[in-house]
């Protein structure tokens, strides 16, 4: 999978961010942590999500999906004001059957904060901002649902 191009938010440099590595991605030019925000399927999720050295914000979508579209610009914000601290990872179900299957993932969006490879906490359907936000911030400090 190529690495996804991310803006580093303290100097605006532009950096290549691979899907999967065993730190934290962190700007080449002011070595400020960024934000990690990757996409994964059947084939990678084990190595990009589960083997994270960070906690994982799973995000399962369709682009067919309203409430999908409406709350991923908030899941971006989430990890965008959290660099270093959790990395989202965004599962298409339609192309990742098997994943859908595993997690048993019965509506969309579903969320899944996982630690260590373990699933922390999980949520269904699309919230406001600010309880996606409350409930992110309790399953990272161990208060999953």
């Amino acid at each position: 999978m190529e690495p996804a191009l991310t803006t580093c938010p303290d100097c605006g440099k532009t950096n290549r961010v691979p899907a999967q590595a065993a730190g934290r991605p962190r700007c080449g030019n002011c070595k400020a942590d960024l934000p990690w925000i990757v996409a994964a399927g059947d084939a990678d999720f084990a190595a990009v999500a589960e083997q994270s050295p960070v906690p994982v914000l799973v995000d399962f979508w369709a682009a067919w999906c309203g409430p999908c579209r409406m709350v991923s610009p908030v899941l971006d914000k989430l990890a965008r004001d959290r660099p270093g601290r959790i990395k989202l990872v965004k599962v298409d179900v339609d192309k990742s059957p098997g994943l859908s299957r595993r997690f048993d993932v019965q509506a969309i969006p579903t969320l899944m904060v996982m630690v260590d490879g373990k699933v922390a906490a999980r949520q269904a359907g699309a919230a406001p901002a600010e309880v996606l936000r409350s409930w992110l911030d309790g399953a990272l400090a161990g208060k999953g649902n």
